[in-house]
């Protein structure tokens, strides 16, 4: 089919390119030869005036005028596969979807475990696919190439909607042999012991503690580096090292593991935790289906006798240090 001389078909061939970036790969993604998706690049050029793509190896490096393409024609073919294609019933006890979220090992371990274990009960058919966030965290959103982004608020992009998932407060982690957390901390005591930091994705993206300290001209004692939170506890025990580590998570490996918490001598504030998705899949009924249990799934980590702002956009956030010290062992 051609619209104002293009054909349309070669759209689903652009937006594989961008998605793959191998000619191969991405004639194999649309069940097309590869002369076949040859033959449709050299369209496109035609069509575009412009290359489009370079080869570098076998990779497929767009021009800019492919990647002004790149949104746009994504956008128009989901609207497609939501709007047109795609039924207006979703079964979840019947259904084979597939979710595609990017989320941290934080998130997984407090929170998608549960959802999981509930699906599993509920729509047994339904799959998960979990990948780490990309570089930058909103790039996958962007593109619609996953369901969800699960990432703290600030993290988050300002052109698609978004829900408040939970509130977190961080707290300072030791082993529980590690004398000097017996009592309060001072800041000198803090700065001057061995410290575990963490640092996220391919661009090491600094945690809460790290940023503060670069903000104030602070310089702590750092001995480890690790990529995630989760890995964080493994590098206490057994040591006089302390982390800085999000309360809930601390709390979960603290069943296991001989951890102690105490307050940060530090003013950091927490976090909010929030879910957030395409915009093309606002009125998706899988995505909403799935966006409502997530959202339930995160009220019932609330906090007895706190207030919930789940599903809500948050207004402020939880003292660190109060939550550490009702948190502290």
């Amino acid at each position: 089919m051609r619209f104002r001389g293009l054909d349309l078909n070669l759209l689903v061939a652009l937006d594989a390119l961008m998605t793959e970036r191998n000619l191969t790969a991405a004639a194999r993604s649309i069940n097309l030869s590869q002369p076949a998706m040859s033959a449709a690049v050299g369209r496109l050029r035609t069509y575009f005036r412009d290359e489009l793509f370079t080869m570098r190896g076998r990779e497929l490096i767009p021009t800019p005028r492919a990647e002004a393409l790149a949104a746009p024609t994504r956008e128009a073919l989901l609207h497609i596969q939501f709007s047109i294609t795609s039924g207006n019933t979703f079964k979840p006890s019947e259904s084979n979807r597939r979710f595609k979220i990017c989320v941290s090992d934080f998130a997984t371990i407090v929170l998608l475990r549960n959802v999981v274990e509930r699906v599993a009960q509920e729509a047994p058919g339904i799959r998960f696919e979990f990948m780490p966030h990309a570089d930058p965290f909103d790039q996958p959103i962007e593109r619609a190439e996953i369901d969800f982004l699960i990432v703290p608020e600030v993290y988050m992009s300002h052109t698609h909607p978004r829900a408040v998932l939970f509130e977190e407060s961080v707290v300072c982690v030791g082993c529980r042999s590690n004398k000097q957390l017996s009592r309060q901390l001072t800041f000198e005591r803090y700065m001057s012991m061995g410290h575990v930091a963490v640092k996220f994705g391919r661009s090491r993206v600094p945690s809460i503690d790290d940023w503060y300290m670069k903000e104030h001209g602070l310089k702590r004692r750092v001995e480890v580096v690790v990529q995630s939170f989760g890995m964080i506890p493994h590098m206490l025990v057994g040591t006089n090292r302390i982390a800085t580590m999000p309360l809930t998570l601390v709390k979960y490996f603290a069943k296991t593991m001989p951890l102690r918490t105490n307050s940060l001598p530090l003013p950091l504030p927490g976090f909010t935790e929030a879910l957030q998705w395409p915009s093309v899949h606002n009125t998706d009924p899988a995505s909403i289906w799935m966006r409502e249990v997530l959202i339930e799934e995160a009220a019932r980590l609330a906090p007895v006798g706190s207030k919930s702002l789940v599903g809500h956009r948050s207004t402020s956030s939880s003292s660190a240090t109060d939550a550490a010290s009702d948190g502290s062992k």
